[in-house]
């Protein structure tokens, strides 16, 4: 008999396998596709030579994550791209705001209004980054905090909804670029703790910045794969888990799933009927022969590119996508160019480029066009640049990846009580009806983002409860 049995092979499902290896319990994981990765995935979606990312490509979260640091991937190939800028947010005028590795340099592209007002917002927190991302990516109760001092000061300051935080700024371009940074988990900007959603991305970014993954993100799932591996632990793909009974026996199952396939294969009825599914994404990989011709010189230098004119429109684009059932005119858009720092992702002189804007759950309609007009808004002449493009709206998001529940790429919305409490208000959020089955997806705290913390926090939870059986 197995100690345990991990069914999803995403980040999250691989680091919960790999925690449990590395403390001597034997592990296999049975994934439904034919390769390991989830939503860190590389392939040749476009062209032959064109490699994308058909989720995540753009990895703060991920390159601070206590998990991951934890890990010797880079001995199995991980390796991390950073551009010249982390990110930058256009404007209609040909200027932008910045997110660098510079506190100062930041500040500076917002304006002499709102540089001092910046850097007071974040240089408290930077020097004791480390800790605080281990206590705030740790909540709520999987291990007591390092810092509870610096963790409460944060959340005084990241509680309220980010509009308030806005507030502090007088110009708009430091209150478009947060705005931005909080859209990144498809929140509305009034929310819960939206502010330290947009807090926790620009320390990110500060501390080691916002990298792509040489070769993809199929780097970082391979990469924990092959340590598994090494550790003892198996992999099965191609298995398709419809019930718990397709499964080897073994003292504990931990699910890289959404609550609603848990629910189904585990047998636990309605037990996760109140939990809420967040918008969709409709998504756009590129094949280009050249560089995206930004107006902005900052937008050419920088890994990912934040488009919405102004917190405005940023805020009517998410209020569309979380309440309408059609598509924002101009929507918020989240784009990252991976060959401005991995040539090889692409032919000789060629580009691949990945964006994506949000959309109402489920939505089934086609947002090229509105996508298009936007990064015809801010790099003039996008079009003549296309090769080729692959799109994908929630229902083909929903048939590569069943934890995207009508297109949620966070596998829950990031709204309310659910910002933290998920997928359950309960303190022991990795638990389930059955002692002896744990979920560990994105739908459990921290929530979305390649990081592999909330496998990192379940398999703390699993492993407790196999010492308790010696």
């Amino acid at each position: 008999m197995l100690d345990a049995v991990v069914v999803g092979a995403g980040p999250n499902g691989l680091t919960a396998a790999v925690e449990l290896a590395r403390r001597g319990f034997s592990v296999a994981v049975f994934e439904a596709r034919g390769t390991v990765g989830g939503g860190a995935r590389t392939e040749e979606l476009t062209l032959p030579g064109f490699l994308h990312d058909p989720c995540s490509a753009a990895h703060p979260l991920g390159i601070n994550s206590p998990a991951f640091r934890a890990l010797p991937l880079e001995r199995y190939g991980l390796e991390w791209l950073h551009a010249e800028l982390p990110m930058a947010h256009p404007f209609t005028d040909g200027t932008a705001a910045v997110l660098s590795r510079s506190v100062a340099e930041t500040a500076a592209s917002f304006g002499p209004r709102d540089a001092g007002t910046y850097r007071r917002l974040v240089e408290p927190f930077l020097p004791r980054w480390d800790t605080l991302a281990r206590d705030f990516m740790s909540l709520p109760a999987t291990a007591l905090p390092r810092d509870p001092v610096t963790l409460a000061r944060f959340g005084l300051v990241g509680l309220p909804p980010s509009t308030w935080l806005m507030r502090r700024f007088r110009d708009e371009r430091a209150k478009t670029l947060f705005a931005g940074l909080v859209a990144h988990v498809m929140a509305p900007l009034g929310g819960i703790a939206t502010g330290a959603i947009g807090l926790v991305f620009a320390l990110a970014a500060h501390a080691r910045g916002w990298p792509v993954a040489r070769g993809g993100s199929q780097s970082i799932s391979d990469a924990l794969a092959a340590y598994l591996k090494d550790l003892g632990g198996t992999v099965h793909t191609d298995y398709e888990v419809k019930r718990l009974d397709d499964l080897p026996p073994a003292r504990a199952y931990v699910f890289d799933t959404s609550p609603t396939a848990l629910a189904r294969i585990a047998g636990f009825g309605n037990y996760y009927e109140g939990y809420r599914y967040g918008p969709g994404v409709f998504k756009v990989d590129y094949a280009l022969d050249g560089p995206v011709p930004w107006t902005a010189k900052e937008a050419r230098a920088a890994g990912t590119v934040q488009i919405g004119a102004d917190s405005a429109e940023i805020g009517t684009a998410l209020r569309a996508a979380s309440r309408e059932d059609r598509a924002p005119d101009r929507p918020f858009m989240i784009t990252v160019q991976p060959s401005v720092v991995d040539p090889g992702r692409a032919p000789a002189g060629k580009h691949v480029f990945w964006a994506y804007g949000h959309v109402p759950s489920g939505w089934t309609g086609d947002l090229t066009d509105a996508m298009e007009r936007q990064l015809e808004r801010f790099a003039p002449g996008f079009r003549d640049r296309v090769l080729a493009r692959a799109t994908a709206g929630p229902p083909e998001l929903f048939a590569r990846n069943a934890n995207y529940v009508g297109g949620d790429i966070g596998s829950g919305a990031v709204s309310g009580l659910q910002v933290m409490l998920r997928p359950k208000l309960s303190l022991f959020p990795y638990g389930t009806p059955h002692p002896a089955v744990f979920i560990c997806s994105s739908a459990t705290p921290p929530g979305p983002g390649v990081h592999g913390m909330s496998g990192h926090n379940a398999a703390k939870a699993v492993w407790r409860r196999l010492r308790q059986q010696i």
